[in-house]
């Protein structure tokens, strides 16, 4: 991909304690690059995105967005990023729009107009019915698609996902890949931590397998298919779980 690094980790590092759980990670993913990475719980794949989010400190290296240093400009840097956790957590006696709304305020400043907030919601595959509709109604994947919203009502350079698949059915999770696509075209690079091989290699452009810490594979994903993929996975984890 043409362009700069939005997300850069250069010898990131994190302990706790004895325990390394993070081995010196050097990662670039530049615009319009979804970058996927694999592995068992523990491998480092949520304390690589808790870094660049700043939720945690280094023991060693950067987390460079936009080439700004995370520990030094931790305000600074959210500006050019959006975060979707496994969970996403929204107000559940607010509706979409309210949600929406709320959330875009927190980011811009200011809350958009309504014309803007339905426009949004219809961007990520919402009809007018969601828009005022209790966000306790929601689905996960409806959930997810405010979020979406929510990251393009800020322009956000760059996505941190936090296993986005993760109890979706097969229908919402193809929703999601394609607002992943979308965003993509669009220029944002795009970080995701999942166990879902299926859905790596499908939306990625770049895949890294992860073990105890260490970044043991950096793959290009439209030169490995899904057999090949899930054998190298296998010979990975093989004695780490």
């Amino acid at each position: 991909m043409e362009g700069p690094p939005v997300l850069e980790a250069i010898g990131l590092t994190k302990r706790y304690g004895d325990q390394i759980a993070l081995h010196p990670l050097d990662l670039c993913i530049r615009p319009g690059e979804i970058y996927c990475l694999l592995g068992a719980n523990g491998a480092g794949k949520t304390t690589t995105v808790n870094l660049f989010l700043n939720f945690i400190a280094p023991d060693g290296g950067q987390a460079l967005v936009h080439g700004v240093d995370v520990t030094r400009e931790p305000v600074a840097t959210k500006h050019y990023l959006a975060y979707i956790p496994e969970q996403v957590n929204l107000y559940g006696t607010l509706t979409g729009l309210e949600n929406l709304r709320y959330f875009a305020a927190l980011a811009l400043g200011e809350a958009p107009p309504r014309a803007r907030l339905l426009e949004l919601m219809a961007q990520v595959g919402l009809d007018a019915s969601a828009a005022d509709k209790r966000v306790a109604a929601y689905s996960k994947g409806m959930r997810q698609k405010i979020w979406i919203a929510v990251a393009l009502a800020k322009e956000a350079k760059a996505l941190l996902l936090d296993e986005p698949t993760s109890g979706l059915d097969p229908h919402a999770a193809a929703d999601f890949t394609g607002l992943l696509q979308q965003a993509s075209e669009a220029g944002v690079a795009i970080l995701a931590t999942t166990h879902d091989l299926f859905h790596a290699r499908q939306t990625a452009t770049r895949i890294g397998i992860m073990k105890q810490g260490r970044l043991v594979e950096n793959l290009d994903a439209a030169q490995i298919n899904d057999t090949d993929l899930q054998a190298l996975y296998l010979q990975h984890m093989r004695g780490t779980e």
